[in-house]
């Protein structure tokens, strides 16, 4: 599906976005993994390379527009061009279990620098280089659908994140650049440990299709809207959470 394509996925050092690399380099993708965890994302990069995946690491962290800058330079100058960006970078590990009046911040603040501007300033650098029919994921959370509480930052940020969405899309419209975006529930990964089990299950109960969510269910529905055949679906929001909300 995406034989001779070259995709970036930010956040790739480990749990979804690390699962996102591995389906777009299974189904033939390039890849450049981008990550602010060296280490974890240099080390992934090695194991997609065993298993005869094309991929390399790039270092970015998303609150400093710098890296990010310098990082597009990096890919300018390597990969030339690119195919594909997915936008899955964010904070979202210990940044919920308050009231929306307890919330500090600071941390509101590095929330929407992360998850917001961080967004905005990765899709302006890549832009440029992203290849004319090519394809942005962005990716949300079906807590911005559905309200979760105790959650407001994080909620609000991926809420703005399924705004911009919409218009990114009208705006690179013009060079059949379909901008998209997923909304999955919990994912069962490392990152989302910190959450009550009790949210686990509400989860896991009340989804339509009940069970635990892993990051591979929601690493094919990205592969797919990397693909020309997600041009038609620009500027909607694909809630891949198993029925746990509709969209």
């Amino acid at each position: 599906m995406l034989h001779g394509k070259t995709i970036l996925v930010t956040g790739a050092a480990r749990g979804l976005g690390y699962a996102i690399a591995q389906a777009c380099a299974a189904a033939g993708a390039r890849l450049v993994l981008a990550d602010r965890l060296i280490e974890a994302g240099q080390e992934e990069v090695g194991t997609l390379r065993e298993t005869g995946a094309d991929a390399r690491f790039v270092p970015v962290d998303l609150a400093d527009p710098e890296s990010i800058e310098a990082m597009a330079r990096d890919i300018a100058a390597h990969e030339g061009r690119l195919d594909g960006l997915v936008n899955n970078a964010a904070i979202a590990t210990n940044v919920g279990g308050v009231a929306f009046d307890a919330i500090e911040i600071d941390l509101f603040d590095r929330v929407m620098r992360v998850n917001i501007r961080g967004t905005w300033l990765m899709t302006r650098a890549i832009a440029p280089i992203l290849v004319d029919g090519g394809a942005i994921v962005n990716l949300a959370s079906d807590t911005a659908l559905w309200g979760a509480p105790h959650l407001l930052a994080y909620v609000a940020s991926k809420g703005a994140v399924i705004a911009m969405t919409r218009s990114l899309a009208r705006e690179l419209g013009e060079r059949r650049i379909a901008v998209t975006a997923v909304a999955p529930g919990i994912v069962r990964t490392e990152a989302t440990e910190y959450v009550p089990e009790a949210r686990h299950r509400l989860y896991e109960e009340q989804r339509a299709v009940p069970g635990p969510q892993l990051p591979e269910d929601v690493a094919g529905v990205v592969v797919f809207l990397l693909t020309p055949s997600a041009l038609s679906l620009t500027g909607q929001l694909l809630t891949a959470n198993a029925g746990f909300v509709f969209a």
